[in-house]
């Protein structure tokens, strides 16, 4: 990315540009259509959306363990395997 800023340190239309593509390619169900970008309003809209998604996802599968470690007697090998998991 280049460096080209002004004194004030803000950031060019190009950088703008270069993260806007950056972050459509990072989302999963971006769609691409040609060579015109989506509105970055849409764009940050879908990016948002996203990252809710994945929260509730991280919500819902550490709920899902800890339903699974409380039902589990902690010194099985079920639990060993689990534990080595969570530290890796």
């Amino acid at each position: 990315m280049s460096s080209r800023r002004s004194s004030r340190g803000s950031i060019s239309d190009e950088e703008i540009n270069e993260l806007i593509s950056k972050l459509q390619s990072l989302l999963p169900n971006s769609r691409r259509r040609g060579s015109s970008q989506a509105s970055t309003t849409k764009l940050l809209k879908e990016t948002c959306n996203y990252i809710k998604s994945l929260h509730r996802e991280v919500d819902d599968l550490s709920d899902r363990l800890s339903d699974l470690m409380s039902t589990m007697d902690h010194n099985s090998p079920g639990a060993e395997i689990v534990r080595s998991i969570l530290r890796s």
